[in-house]
């Protein structure tokens, strides 16, 4: 681990935790089942399940990790093994822009979820986004053996996608304080974004 890692580990691995339960807390219906698509080992889902219950957290992931928090289903990153409308909820945490085809798993995602999908991910946005973004995948990622992404989506691109998969969007945040001071002036501002997707009413039983 690198003089970065460690770092990003002492400053911002489980405040990032805290403060993603935070702010998806009340976004997730009640009684609900989550399934966490790209959970890594799992620790915000098991954490949201912590602070709430009521909740039935799940996993999936391309990458096997020791001892994860919750149970864990590996699968190829592209195709969600679940049933259409088998989930109230599915949660997609910084996984679409690793993902070889960001769309085509949102699209998974829209199929199997009966109530929302929540998105936490990256906005191109304000200069110099792109290196930035990069930067802080290479120093989160890297070690884990993540697929690092080639390129990130500006805020019009995420919501024309939404629209053309019959996502709508029911809220939408880009103030998500991941970071403290100093780091959150390089690597916060409008470059993250949390949002709850109503999933298509060909699929919904709540509408």
């Amino acid at each position: 681990m690198n003089l970065f890692e460690r770092i990003h580990e002492a400053w911002g691995a489980d405040r990032r935790v805290r403060v993603l339960c935070e702010q998806l807390e009340p976004l997730v219906p009640r009684d609900a089942t989550l399934l966490d698509v790209g959970c890594g080992d799992g620790a915000l889902a098991a954490r949201l399940a912590e602070r709430r219950p009521d909740l039935t957290p799940s996993g999936l992931d391309v990458l096997q990790r020791d001892a994860p928090h919750i149970p864990v289903t590996l699968f190829d990153g592209l195709h969600i093994p679940r049933e259409d409308d088998s989930v109230d909820t599915v949660l997609l945490s910084d996984v679409l822009h690793h993902s070889e085809d960001p769309e085509r798993l949102l699209r998974e995602a829209a199929r199997v979820a009966r109530t929302c999908v929540l998105v936490k991910d990256h906005t191109l946005t304000g200069a110099f986004a792109g290196p930035r973004l990069r930067f802080m995948d290479e120093v989160g990622n890297r070690r884990f053996g993540v697929r690092r992404p080639t390129e990130y989506w500006p805020e019009a691109r995420w919501r024309e996608t939404f629209e053309r998969l019959g996502l709508e969007v029911e809220a939408w945040t880009g103030r998500v304080p991941l970071y403290p001071p100093p780091l959150a002036w390089v690597f916060g501002r409008s470059l993250h974004f949390i949002a709850r997707l109503a999933a298509p009413e060909s699929h919904s039983d709540s509408g």
